[in-house]
């Protein structure tokens, strides 16, 4: 029931616009001291959420940790044959696009679906072979309520059948340096100039 207040809440703030600030308390960095004085998010924010996830490199990370520079963010799973490459390939096409300037100032952020086979080992491998650069890419697996409750707030549906397959939305989503959503690009090889544009707005 909480969970379902949460992304009601935050949906009816994307859609009003509202802008109310609510406290941050006791966020964490990535090295995981306490980050007491943090500016609070607005009521738009993705980084309100609670929960704790995966990361490839073994860490336990709330995403209030990637605050502070634009984020590239979709949602994939490792073992997908058939839209996920595509998926990552345009955000890789959107990395590839960023002026020089601006490569090392945004982050980009794989979540899996498969919260049960897509274990840290496991998309380390992928990052390893998709030559994804440890340094601006972070690929998260989280617990089911938690990967759902924030497919729900991408706009992300999916789907895991008998074969252990996911049918799911192709939904790559910009969030600016506080974590509310900008941008969207809803399908498969889209031209990313709009989403460059929304990333160079974020930091300028």
């Amino acid at each position: 029931m909480k969970t379902l207040f949460l992304i009601f809440a935050l949906q009816v703030a994307f859609l009003a616009g509202a802008g109310e600030k609510k406290p941050a308390c006791c966020v964490t960095n990535s090295a995981g001291a306490s980050v007491a004085n943090s500016p609070a998010f607005t009521d738009k924010s993705l980084y309100q959420l609670d929960s704790v996830w995966n990361s490839a490199d073994g860490r336990n990370l709330k995403l209030a940790e990637l605050r502070g520079k634009p984020q590239v963010v979709t949602m994939f799973f490792a073992r997908c044959e058939f839209a996920c490459p595509v998926l990552v390939h345009d955000v890789k096409r959107i990395e590839a696009a960023l002026p020089s300037e601006l490569r090392g100032k945004v982050g980009f952020v794989l979540v899996s679906f498969d919260s049960e086979r897509d274990t840290p080992e496991v998309l380390r491998g992928y990052r390893e072979r998709q030559e994804l650069n440890a340094t601006t890419w972070t690929l998260l697996q989280g617990k089911p309520d938690d990967v759902l409750e924030l497919g729900a707030l991408l706009g992300i549906k999916f789907k895991k059948d008998a074969q252990g397959q996911f049918a799911h939305s192709n939904v790559i989503t910009i969030l600016n340096p506080a974590g509310e959503i900008v941008y969207q690009l809803n399908g498969l090889n889209l031209d990313v100039t709009p989403a460059i544009s929304a990333i160079q707005k974020t930091v300028n």
